[in-house]
């Protein structure tokens, strides 16, 4: 049986944007349903969505038949957490809050087999390997393991240059809605200050010839991205695609009277 070879990491390489979709609702049906659709890669995410381990690995397995590439986002850059995301078949990992150089160098090593890193050897048991049946995975893995760092705070800006240099790392992730945070601007990424200190990022990211991703929900903003050259970028999530439909729908039928037992808590939504 062969290495399964990371088709995301090599896409990330080319002129055209890679479209994805957060996938925060923590469940392998819905995940399947996303995977289904189309999009070029699934933020199955750990950082924010009620996920674990095994519930990662039910997500990993549902959309493996589908062409979406699931990326991982783990709530840290633990390394022995990467260690397990890495050994249940995880190929790509999106991880938070890195602020500097040493930061990503200490997670490309995390990432990677010694003598090039720590990563634990336990191909024997994992899924990564096909449970061993993959001959020569030890000596191959590291080449389609694919990180992503996450860089969404004031001092995460001030070091960008030094952390997209590092090698190993593959794309630099801005976060609007941390960095806004961080900035002073809590809840308003759409600040003036924001939008600027996200675009001269993104210059940066591409300057530095590693592809740039951002999650851009507002189709303006997104094609703003685009046009200056990030490569990979999430234009909705499961969470709000599932919210606006359900509330969309019930706004259909706003002419007929709710039942009485169920003013006050439609009233609460803006019905």
């Amino acid at each position: 049986m062969d290495l399964p070879v990371n088709a995301f990491k090599r896409r990330l390489r080319e002129p055209q944007p890679l479209f994805g979709l957060w996938v925060a609702l923590a469940d392998p049906y819905a995940a399947e349903l996303c995977a289904g659709v189309g999009y070029d890669w699934l933020l199955l995410d750990g950082e924010h969505a009620p996920n674990d381990l095994r519930s990662l690995l039910a997500q990993l397995q549902s959309v493996a038949a589908y062409r979406s590439h699931p990326v991982v986002r783990p709530p840290s850059g633990d390394p022995n957490l990467i260690k397990q995301l890495l050994d249940i078949g995880a190929l790509t990992l999106l991880v938070p809050m890195v602020e500097t150089a040493e930061q990503a160098q200490q997670l490309v090593r995390a990432t990677r087999y010694p003598p090039a890193g720590i990563r634990g050897v336990g191909s024997a048991l994992a899924r990564a390997s096909r449970f061993n049946l993959v001959p020569d995975y030890l000596a191959r893995a590291d080449a389609e393991i694919c990180l992503l760092v996450q860089v969404e705070t004031v001092r995460g800006l001030g070091n960008l240059d030094a952390i997209a240099a590092v090698d190993g790392v593959d794309g630099v992730f801005i976060g609007p809605s941390d960095l806004a945070a961080s900035m002073g601007h809590l809840g308003n990424p759409a600040h003036e200050a924001v939008q600027a200190a996200i675009d001269d990022a993104m210059r940066r990211i591409v300057a530095s010839g590693k592809a740039g991703g951002i999650l851009a929900t507002d189709e303006r903003f997104a094609r703003r991205m685009i046009a200056a050259g990030c490569r990979f970028v999430a234009v909705g999530t499961d969470v709000s695609v599932l919210m606006r439909g359900a509330r969309s729908l019930l706004q259909g039928y706003a002419g007929s009277a709710p039942a009485a037992s169920d003013a006050a808590s439609t009233s609460r939504d803006g019905y």
